[in-house]
């Protein structure tokens, strides 16, 4: 008597294993083969799509606008130009995000990364959940609050300021004269510094996180993926449908920056 015993494993996505066992005699040709197939599934990915492409192309996008109206104010001059176009830039970029953060992927929505008090406690005693190390933690979900407030109290502030030299922003006109002093001074003072205080603590908030703790921020910003920890958490859609909706929105943050831009010229 001879036993065999057969094994076959099938590679495609849902994997088939056929097992059995094959009872033969010497006295008689035939043999018995039972089979048994199970379906073996294939491991989970090993990333999590967290930022989707609207995502992506919003921070790369209003990180270069950022640092061109930098470097145009400090050059003055003709370059005040720019600085009032790249202004308009930031508010339409602003205004996409605003909806994003409603409409746009799970890890760019508020409501998923603007932590709750209580949330935010257990991250700082270390009792953080999965969902916690996912996108923007905490801490960082509020650093980037506060950049994009500063940002937007930069922008509203440079629509209505003028110093009365090169530059006047496209709403000065709409507003008193004391506004146009007090915001001009912000623009020029306060908010400066404080844009520059955010974007330092936010480049060494990459360092500390890219070089102590080996989580790779920038690579996820650029490909949109981050390991996938070892809980079940929802995916950002990333697809055609969310580009075109993505695509119209920032169409309608275009017209409408556009026309606060033409107002200077009624």
């Amino acid at each position: 008597m001879v036993i065999n015993r057969l094994h076959s494993n099938n590679n495609n996505n849902n994997n088939l294993a056929v097992r059995g066992v094959s009872l033969c005699t010497f006295s008689s040709p035939s043999c018995v083969t039972t089979v048994h197939f199970t379906t073996m599934h294939s491991p989970a990915p090993s990333s999590l799509r967290v930022w989707d492409l609207p995502t992506r192309l919003f921070h790369w996008l209003l990180a270069a606008s950022t640092i061109a109206l930098i470097v145009t104010a400090k050059i003055g001059g003709n370059a005040m130009e720019w600085h009032l176009r790249l202004g308009h830039v930031v508010l339409a970029l602003l205004l996409f995000r605003v909806m994003w953060g409603v409409l746009g992927g799970h890890w760019s929505r508020f409501f998923t990364f603007i932590p709750s008090p209580a949330r935010l406690v257990r991250y700082l005693q270390g009792r953080g959940s999965a969902a916690d190390h996912v996108g923007h933690n905490p801490l960082g979900a509020l650093s980037v609050i506060a950049m994009l407030l500063i940002l937007g109290m930069q922008v509203g502030t440079g629509l209505v300021s003028d110093d009365e030299i090169a530059f006047a922003g496209s709403l000065v006109r709409f507003v008193s004269g004391d506004t146009v002093y007090w915001a001009t001074s912000w623009h020029k003072g306060w908010g400066q510094w404080l844009l520059w205080a955010m974007l330092g603590l936010h480049m060494a908030a990459i360092i500390f996180y890219s070089f102590l703790q080996r989580k790779k921020l920038v690579a996820a910003m650029l490909h949109g993926n981050q390991p996938r920890p070892p809980e079940d958490l929802p995916v950002s859609l990333d697809g055609a449908g969310q580009w075109l909706s993505a695509l119209i929105f920032a169409m309608a943050c275009a017209v409408i920056a556009y026309w606060v831009w033409t107002r200077a010229a009624f």
